[in-house]
């Protein structure tokens, strides 16, 4: 019973150790089963990612194969449309150069055409000058001849100014029209008309003074005999208003002083540019090269100067004043020394004064308020270098005979041209510039002129006398109103002169000045007016308005572009 009972136990405990080692081998396929099917989880996922990837990375290739053939497409278009537009570029360019071509025939055609019959225009104008100093000459024997002509002088003289007209009209369109051709065409058959009719009527005229003086001629010597004995017996003493016209005539002509020193700086110009003439125009390619570098060397700061700065005016006198005492200056990267050539100072100082005198005409005229910082550095260096003063008295003379003053007057054997030239016109193919044109470059030189009299510059030891002070600009003025006024050029420079030199005036001359101011209000502006036509009217109007305030106000404002002495510290 002990034994089977052992046996039953054995039994058992070994039932109980296989039941739990299956038990365990169970639990261990179990745990191998989840992690197979974990593994093959796992790996199912890996594989849709990538089948996931693939099909995404081949749907990306099929895009961007679409939008590069869509590229390629827009690609091609973009270049059909811009070989369409160069062609069509090319085509517009030579319809157009096509049509500039014939606008450019065309235009050359009229201006050919035009400056024919300009030329015929003042041809004719020439013509009807030469006429009226004719008809003038014979006017002046119809009171020895007892003939009144005066009729003929006022017609022909009414011609003159219808031509003259139409010449300005002309001008200012451009080029005259046939019809302007045909009225001066039939204003000088009419000019011609009336000399052929002078010629008779003087003709007639002097016959019947023949016959009058002979038999007049006892009496007449017995009538002066007369008055001569009346004339030692009594002398009448001149009334009031035979003094008042006496001291109102006007002259004709500048006076005797003022003339020869004009001609005498003309001379002074003349010899200079005789002695440079050698350098001037010299063809040796060195020299031809310090020729420029000289001309540059003064002009191109002449050109700078400006209102900008008291600075910068003063870095350019020095600039020109230390090259023209030999020092060497740089400009356009190259050293430059005076004494390069023999005649560079004379060379340099005609080129320096006739810069100064196109910066009148062209900067001045354009921009009134430049005319000041130039006139510091013109006056500097007329104070400096009286020799460049002359030349540009000269050369402002040339090309401004009215800042002398000086009428030119027309003589027979010289060109229309040529005395339109005297008279400061610019003329180019036998086109004389428009009227506009030419008071602006006088109204520039002559506010220039006025602007140099008033001005001394700042930085100067120099307690001299101005070089060329207002005791020139007073002669000027006084002179102006002793001579008969021209239309329009009067009004004008009379205007720029005292709007710009006025209030230096009145601070230099006071009461003596006012006086002066007055006369010309009172008694040479009605001078003026009575010979000034209606096209004309604008510049006598200035000149009216300028006067009629600064009497109002007893005061002249200072002009425009001033400089003040804080324009000197910046």
């Amino acid at each position: 019973m002990e034994v089977e009972g052992k046996i039953l136990l054995f039994e058992k405990a070994h039932k109980m150790k296989v039941k739990a080692d299956l038990q365990a081998r169970l639990d261990m396929c179990d745990q191998f089963s989840k992690a197979m099917a974990e593994k093959s989880a796992e790996q199912l996922k890996r594989f849709e990612e990538r089948m996931e990837l693939q099909h995404r990375q081949e749907k990306h290739q099929l895009l961007e194969q679409l939008v590069k053939g869509s590229k390629e497409a827009l690609g091609q278009q973009e270049k059909l449309k811009e070989e369409h537009r160069h062609r069509a570029k090319l085509l517009t360019l030579k319809l157009r150069e096509a049509e500039q071509q014939r606008q450019q025939e065309i235009e050359r055609v009229r201006q050919e055409e035009g400056r024919e019959r300009m030329r015929r225009l003042c041809s004719l104008q020439q013509e009807a000058l030469q006429l009226i100093q004719k008809i003038q000459v014979d006017y002046k024997q119809q009171e020895a001849l007892r003939v009144d002509l005066s009729a003929y002088g006022h017609r022909g003289n009414q011609i003159c100014g219808i031509l003259s007209t139409v010449v300005r009209s002309s001008s200012e369109r451009g080029y005259p029209t046939q019809d302007d051709v045909s009225l001066g065409e039939h204003s000088l058959q009419e000019m011609k008309m009336l000399v052929n009719t002078i010629e008779k009527e003087l003709a007639a005229a002097e016959e019947r003074k023949k016959a009058e003086d002979e038999a007049a001629k006892e009496k007449q010597k017995e009538a002066q005999q007369i008055q001569q004995q009346q004339a030692k017996l009594q002398t009448p003493a001149p009334t009031q208003d035979q003094k008042q016209t006496k001291r109102e005539g006007l002259q004709k002509k500048a006076s005797k002083g003022t003339l020869q020193r004009f001609l005498e700086l003309q001379k002074v110009l003349e010899l200079c540019q005789k002695v440079c003439e050698e350098l001037a125009t010299c063809k040796d390619p060195q020299t031809k090269k310090i020729r420029a570098d000289l001309q540059r060397a003064v002009t191109t700061p002449v050109s700078q100067i400006s209102s900008v700065s008291g600075s910068q005016v003063r870095d350019t006198f020095d600039k020109i004043n230390n090259f023209l005492m030999g020092k060497p200056i740089v400009s356009a990267g190259r050293t430059i020394v005076v004494s390069q050539h023999p005649l560079g100072l004379d060379f340099v100082c005609l080129k320096l004064a006739e810069k100064l005198v196109s910066q009148g005409e062209e900067e001045v005229a354009s921009h009134h308020e430049s005319a000041f910082p130039i006139a510091s550095v013109a006056s500097a260096l007329w104070e400096r270098y009286p020799k460049v003063g002359e030349l540009f008295l000269a050369n402002l003379h040339k090309k401004c005979p009215y800042a002398v003053p000086f009428y030119p007057a027309f003589q027979e054997g010289i060109s229309l041209e040529e005395y339109q030239r005297l008279l400061g016109y610019q003329v180019k193919d036998s086109i004389v510039e428009q009227q506009d044109s030419f008071l602006k470059r006088m109204s520039g030189m002559i506010r220039l002129y006025a602007a140099i009299m008033q001005v001394r510059w700042p930085y100067g030891t120099n307690q001299g006398n101005h070089p060329h002070g207002l005791n020139h600009g007073w002669l000027w003025l006084a002179q102006m109103v002793n001579m008969e006024p021209l239309s329009d050029i009067t009004a004008t420079l009379l205007f720029d002169f005292l709007e710009v030199c006025g209030n230096a005036m009145i601070r230099q001359y006071q009461d003596q000045f006012w006086k002066l101011l007055l006369l010309i209000k009172d008694q040479y502006f009605p001078t003026i007016e009575k010979i000034t036509t209606s096209t004309e009217m604008g510049s006598a109007s200035r000149l009216k308005h300028f006067l009629e305030g600064a009497v109002r106000r007893r005061d002249i404002p200072l002009p425009k572009g001033f400089l003040q002495p804080s324009f000197w510290r910046s």
